[in-house]
């Protein structure tokens, strides 16, 4: 068995499979420089860039729905959390009708210095996506979110015991 030719749906598919990695690392590596410019940790930093983006889509984050994000136990999330509220950056609110439930938010001074920092990056990837059609976006929403659920539902199945923070099942080397 030779190689597979380099415009068969094998080599399709891995190279679709490479672009996902590099920009995964890419995006994790905006992350790792905007800790730096901030001056934060680089989880931290993740932390507040999640907390960020979904105030900006108008669903901001419980520090429970910020664990499952950032794959950290509640421990864990609760001393990021007070690490970000001591520096400034995020503050807890109770917004909810349930008083219990905390809601996170960016301060007032991180907003801006997140966007100084993102800008370029958002209007670059805007400008990029602006070439294609509504149907091909659409196609590419569509691919990314089977993909995410494929791989939700082996986070949440196949790959449970190897989550952040649990033991390995005795007979598991």
């Amino acid at each position: 068995m030779g190689k597979p030719e380099s415009g068969s749906l094998e080599v399709q598919r891995d190279r679709l499979m490479d672009g996902l990695r590099a920009f995964g690392a890419n995006y994790t590596e905006f992350t790792q420089r905007f800790a730096t410019w901030l001056g934060l940790h680089s989880t931290d930093a993740a932390a507040l860039a999640e907390i960020l983006y979904a105030e900006d889509k108008g669903a901001p984050l419980s520090p429970a729905r910020l664990s499952e994000r950032i794959s950290l136990s509640s421990g864990a999330t609760t001393a990021l959390l007070n690490r970000l509220e001591l520096a400034g950056h995020i503050v807890r609110t109770r917004e909810h009708t349930d008083r219990r439930i905390v809601t996170l938010r960016s301060s007032p001074h991180v907003k801006p210095r997140a966007e100084e920092f993102f800008g370029p990056y958002a209007q670059r990837m805007a400008a990029e996506m602006s070439q294609y059609t509504p149907d091909q976006l659409q196609q590419f929403e569509d691919f990314i979110g089977h993909l995410r659920e494929t791989m939700d539902s082996l986070l949440a199945h196949e790959y449970q015991e190897h989550r952040p923070g649990a033991r390995p099942s005795r007979g598991s080397s």
